[in-house]
C-alpha cells in the first residue's frame, strides 16, 4: 500500500480496522499457545482467556456464558443454525411427531448470502422454504408473514439490519409471532451489533449469530448465541469442543480478542448518538449539494451509520474506482458479492430497477470516522460525479472505466 496517500474508510460494515485495545492485547494473549483442552499448565492459560472472552461476550449481548458458542465467523454460525436444525429434527430421537412434522422454513428477500444459499441447501433435502418480500423502504411484508407462518414451520431466521442499506428488521415482534406457531427463531445479528445495542433476552430469539470482525476484532471469530434448551446437530464433528457444539481446537487469540472488544460494548449507545449525527449531517450536504441523488430505504428505521445512495446517471463501480483512487474505501452493495458486474440483489429485491441498483453506492462510518473526513469525502464524491456525468453525456450511456 502506497503510504504516501491518506485513506479513509467508509466501508465498515464489509469489516472494521482492529482497534487499539485488540491490538496492545495481542502479544499477551499470542502468548498464551497451549491447548485449552490440556489439563497441564499449558492450557491454563488459554482456557481462562476462553471463560473471560465467553462471559465478555455473554454479558455484551445479555446472555448466560453457557449459551455462547465460538465459531469462525457469522457464516458459520447462520449455518450452524439453519442445517444443524433441519439435521436434528430429522435424525434425532425422542422427538414427538408435532416436531418431526416441522420442515417449513422461511426468511427474507434480502438476507445475507450466508442464510440465502443454506436455505437452497435446505430446499434440496426437501424443506419448504417461504421468503418473505420487503418493499421499497426495506419493510418486511408483515401480513405475509403472518398467513404463511404455520404449526410446521421449524425455524425463521431474518437479520437484525441489512448490510446494505441498514434497515432495521421488527425483531422482537417477528419472533413473538414465530412463537406462537411454536416455530423458533434466528436473527443474523451481525450487521446490529458494535452499531446498535444488542439484548436478546428482550428480543426473544433463539439463536443469534455474531462476528468480531464487524466490531473491531480479528476476522475468523464469530459466535452463535443458542438459548438454553435449543438444540441442533454439530455443523463441525470433532472434540468435545464448547460443549460437544462446535469441535474443532479454539482460536484463542481470536476469540481472546473478541473478548476485549466485548467488554466495550457499554460504549455502544454513545456512539450511537454521535454516528446518527454525522450519517444525517453527511446525507443533509450529499442531497443537496449532489442533483438526482436518494436515499435508499432513507425513511425507515437504519443502522446509524448507513447511507445508500442512488446516483442517477452515474455507475456505481465507476464511481467506487474514481473513489477509491482519491483515497476514499466505499462500496456498492455487499463485500461478500464483491466482484460480481450483477447488481444487488438486494436492491432489486427492494423494487429498485437495474439501473438504480447499479447506480447505487454503499456508505458505512465507524467509530472513528470524523467530519472533517465526511466533509472531505463529499467534496471528492461531488468531484467524481460530476465527471462521470459529464462523460455519461458525452457518451449516451452511463460509463465504465
Amino acid at each position: 500500500m502506497n503510504q504516501s496517500r491518506v485513506f479513509h474508510y467508509f466501508d465498515h460494515n464489509a469489516t472494521t480496522p482492529v482497534c487499539k485495545e485488540v491490538l496492545e492485547a495481542l502479544p499477551e494473549l499470542a502468548q498464551a499457545w497451549g491447548n485449552p483442552s490440556s489439563i497441564h499448565w499449558g492450557g491454563r492459560m488459554p482456557k481462562n482467556i476462553l471463560r473471560d472472552a465467553r462471559k465478555a461476550m455473554a454479558d455484551a449481548i445479555h446472555a448466560s456464558p453457557l449459551e455462547i458458542v465460538f465459531t469462525s465467523g457469522g457464516s458459520e454460525a447462520n449455518n450452524t443454525v439453519l442445517k444443524g436444525l433441519f439435521d436434528y429434527y430429522q435424525t434425532a430421537q425422542f422427538l414427538t411427531p408435532e416436531q418431526r412434522r416441522r420442515t417449513h422454513y422461511m426468511t427474507t428477500t434480502v438476507e445475507h448470502p450466508s442464510i440465502m444459499k443454506a436455505m437452497q441447501h435446505l430446499q434440496s433435502l426437501g424443506a419448504r422454504v417461504d421468503y418473505i418480500p420487503v418493499n421499497r423502504q426495506g419493510e418486511i411484508d408483515l401480513e405475509f408473514y403472518q398467513a404463511h407462518l404455520s404449526e410446521e414451520t421449524a425455524l425463521v431466521s431474518v437479520m437484525m439490519a441489512n448490510n446494505e442499506t441498514g434497515t432495521l428488521f421488527p425483531i422482537k415482534r417477528m419472533a413473538e409471532m414465530a412463537h406462537t406457531k411454536g416455530a423458533l427463531f434466528h436473527t443474523d445479528a451481525v450487521q446490529g451489533f458494535g452499531k446498535i445495542p444488542v439484548d436478546v433476552q428482550e428480543l426473544g430469539v433463539d439463536f443469534a449469530s455474531f462476528s468480531g470482525h464487524k466490531f473491531y476484532s480479528l476476522k475468523g471469530t464469530g459466535v452463535l448465541y443458542t438459548r438454553k434448551g435449543n438444540n441442533v446437530s454439530s455443523l463441525i464433528h470433532g472434540g468435545g469442543q464448547e460443549r460437544h457444539r462446535r469441535g474443532g481446537t479454539e482460536n484463542t487469540l481470536g476469540i481472546g480478542a473478541l473478548g476485549v472488544v466485548a467488554k466495550r460494548a457499554s460504549l455502544i449507545p454513545q456512539k450511537v448518538e454521535t454516528l446518527t449525527k454525522l450519517r444525517d449531517y453527511m446525507e443533509k450536504r450529499i442531497l443537496s449539494e449532489i442533483e438526482e441523488v436518494t436515499i435508499t430505504a432513507g425513511e425507515t428505521a437504519r443502522l446509524p451509520n448507513t447511507s445508500s445512495l442512488v446516483l442517477n446517471g452515474v455507475d456505481g463501480e465507476t464511481m467506487l474506482m474514481s473513489l477509491d483512487i482519491k483515497g476514499y474505501a466505499v462500496s456498492t452493495g455487499a463485500a461478500c458479492s464483491s466482484g460480481n458486474p450483477e447488481p444487488s440483489p438486494v436492491l432489486l429485491a427492494m423494487g429498485l430497477t437495474r439501473a438504480e441498483a447499479q447506480n447505487s453506492l454503499r456508505v458505512s462510518l465507524g467509530w472513528d470516522t470524523t467530519q472533517e473526513e465526511v466533509d472531505g469525502f463529499i467534496e471528492a464524491l461531488k468531484v467524481v460525479v460530476a465527471r462521470l456525468r459529464s462523460l455519461n453525456n458525452n457518451e449516451g450511456d452511463s460509463c465504465h472505466v
